[in-house]
């Protein structure tokens, strides 16, 4: 069992964000330091493996057998790195994840040497499905991106799901999004 409440990135990067700068209405308010009753919008931990992130993870993708030492190990990574923010809603009253999306900053030579994020995985329970988080995950990030002085911030979603995104400001780019997949 993991228990360890560290941190993959520093707390406050989510608590010090200016979400005046939002463009998407959330209807009640709501914000990363107040995402809802009995809700907390913090950094993944380790011990969210205990938490049932595979679990919402799994509602979004095929996520495989992940033991707790393959998880410590790809945490310890991503952290070491700097470079990944994941960012989860847990359910306080539960102690369980309810939502998580994943924002990935890749160094650049373009543009002055610059960062560019890239937004994956995002994903919310279906028993928590209707409660904003998807929109609040998807304004955090990409406010993040923007604090963490990114040029851009990409992401890749099915056709069904491109009105979502534009209501960030996202739009369909010249580029087309190709791929070579080796696993399912």
């Amino acid at each position: 069992m993991l228990v360890d409440e560290t941190p993959l990135f520093c707390p406050s990067l989510l608590s010090d964000l200016d979400w005046s700068s939002n463009t998407v209405p959330f209807s009640p308010p709501v914000s990363p330091s107040s995402p809802g009753e009995g809700l907390l919008l913090r950094p993944l931990c380790m011990a969210d493996y205990n938490r049932g992130l595979f679990k919402v993870l799994s509602q979004l993708t095929t996520t495989g057998d992940v033991t707790p030492e393959q998880f410590m190990k790809k945490f310890e990574h991503m952290k070491q790195t700097g470079d990944y923010y994941v960012v989860v809603v847990e359910d306080t009253h539960l102690g369980q994840v309810v939502a998580t999306a994943t924002m990935i900053t890749e160094h650049k030579f373009i543009h002055s040497c610059a960062k560019r994020g890239r937004v994956e995985d995002v994903v919310v329970s279906d028993a928590c499905r209707g409660k904003q988080l998807g929109k609040l995950l998807v304004s955090t990030l990409t406010l993040l991106s923007k604090k963490l002085n990114c040029y851009k911030i990409t992401l890749e979603c099915s056709p069904k799901n491109v009105a979502f995104y534009q209501k960030f400001n996202y739009g369909s780019s010249e580029e087309t999004y190709m791929q070579c997949r080796f696993f399912d």
